[in-house]
């Protein structure tokens, strides 16, 4: 067996033998799989679709797709697109807040026409990116992926408790134990095989756990296979969906999430060459990776999908293994692709009862407010630092909590109030450029 320790493919251009690079592959997609469809789900939801309808199960066969062709963006490369680095991309749960609002009050036309026109925003960064990093330190990162956890949490609860009466459960069985017991057994299964397995049950014990979930919940007679049984074998592709709808105060919203979807794909470019290579990404790297967020987003967007980002737990696979072959991460976005073209996929996704996504979910989201924490705990806390946080969480949070609070601004202002991760960022941003360094240490 050839030797995977670090150093052993720290190039991005060698491969493993093909009876690694496969297994390798696949555990690439194992590890994002369920976090990679799960904002298609609770968007859809937002925007008033059936549970397990047919356009759901489109939105989930896009997130699969374009998850997949944008990885091959970033591994394969045409031109400057593309970091050329094994960087695994897929839907982004950054976008969620902000998409889900739009959704649910202006329609999936607007959500996804704003998703194009942010991509394309996204991509022109990519000329630029290294300029503007220093609006973006581990101090205001950290706050935004913090904020976006804590936002998405409530949606996760609703979920794991059965839903509201506008999805598959209804309103007066919320909250019952035979919803719960499902979400906890989702619960418990991952955390056991996260903490006490190692190699690909550790790396996939959130689908693992999804798929125990699963099988009690179709035991208590939960799950409906008759989208399953419905489903076609080949998807078919439709451009612009929704249509083409176009308003200022999403396309502002999505786009300042854009900006931070950058930064974060900047960081996890920087992270995979460190973990496979022992050494910064070139300039070169960090504009093609963005390039290929920004127009994986786009694309995404004509057909349906929502934003592509760079998946940071895929970053964690390269330092575990050691084997930083982008061909290998090829192989994954290729087994992507072949996912997004089979509607039954879809379908069997879109049969999960709202209980086994919220066991799920609680993990996932609580994650993403942990990584939130984990950055900010690069900066030292001192009064400024707390101030900023303090702030920019009481504004970000508090409006989206209470929107009637702003309810009198203008249509685009009010949706960037209360969109959670617009505000926290924008807040951030401002303080952190205009108070003082030189303030008392706590």
């Amino acid at each position: 067996m050839a030797d995977t320790s670090m150093g052993a493919y720290s190039d991005p251009n060698t491969t493993p033998p093909m009876g690694q690079a496969i297994p390798l592959g696949a555990q690439h997609v194992l590890a994002m799989f369920a976090s990679n469809v799960t904002p298609s789900i609770i968007v859809a939801g937002a925007a008033g679709l059936a549970f397990g309808s047919a356009e759901q199960v489109y939105l989930i066969q896009m997130a699969m797709l374009f998850a997949g062709i944008a990885t091959l963006f970033q591994t394969v490369g045409v031109g400057p697109i593309g970091a050329r680095l094994p960087i695994m991309q897929g839907t982004s749960f950054a976008f969620v807040g902000v998409l889900a609002g739009i959704a649910a009050v202006q329609g999936l036309g607007v959500a996804l026409t704003a998703c194009i026109i942010g991509g394309v925003v996204h991509f022109l960064l990519g000329s630029v990116i290294h300029k503007i990093r220093f609006l973006f330190p581990p101090l205001v990162t950290g706050l935004v992926i913090l904020a976006i956890g804590l936002y998405l949490i409530p949606v996760a609860i609703k979920y794991a408790a059965g839903g509201a009466a506008t999805f598959q459960m209804e309103a007066e069985s919320f909250g019952s134990l035979k919803h719960w017991s499902v979400a906890l057994t989702v619960i418990v299964v991952s955390l056991i095989l996260k903490f006490f397995t190692k190699g690909i049950l550790s790396m996939a014990a959130i689908l693992i756990g999804l798929l125990a979930g699963y099988a009690l919940a179709f035991a208590l007679g939960m799950v409906n296979f008759g989208a399953v049984a419905k489903a076609g074998w080949i998807t078919s592709i439709q451009p612009l969906p929704y249509g083409f709808e176009f308003n200022l105060g999403a396309v502002i919203a999505v786009t300042l999430v854009s900006i931070v979807s950058a930064i974060e794909t900047v960081g996890d470019a920087s992270a995979t060459t460190k973990a496979g290579a022992n050494r910064e990404a070139t300039d070169k790297e960090i504009a093609g990776a963005t390039y290929a967020d920004g127009l994986g987003t786009a694309v995404a967007g004509v057909f349906g999908g929502l934003p592509n980002t760079s998946f940071s737990q895929n970053v964690g696979i390269i330092g575990m293994t050691g084997v930083m072959s982008r061909h290998v991460v090829t192989i994954a976005g290729a087994i992507m692709v072949v996912c997004g073209l089979v509607p039954k996929i879809g379908a069997i996704i879109a049969s999960m009862p709202l209980p086994v996504l919220g066991g799920g979910v609680i993990v996932m989201f609580g994650m993403v407010a942990a990584a939130g924490l984990n950055v900010l705990a690069e900066e030292k806390m001192t009064r400024r630092t707390m101030i900023i946080i303090a702030v920019s969480l009481a504004f970000g949070l508090g409006l989206n909590l209470v929107p009637t609070a702003v309810q009198y601004l203008p249509g685009v202002v009010k949706t960037l109030a209360t969109s959670a991760v617009a505000p926290t960022a924008l807040m951030a941003i401002v303080l952190n450029l205009v108070l003082p360094k030189d303030m008392e240490e706590a």
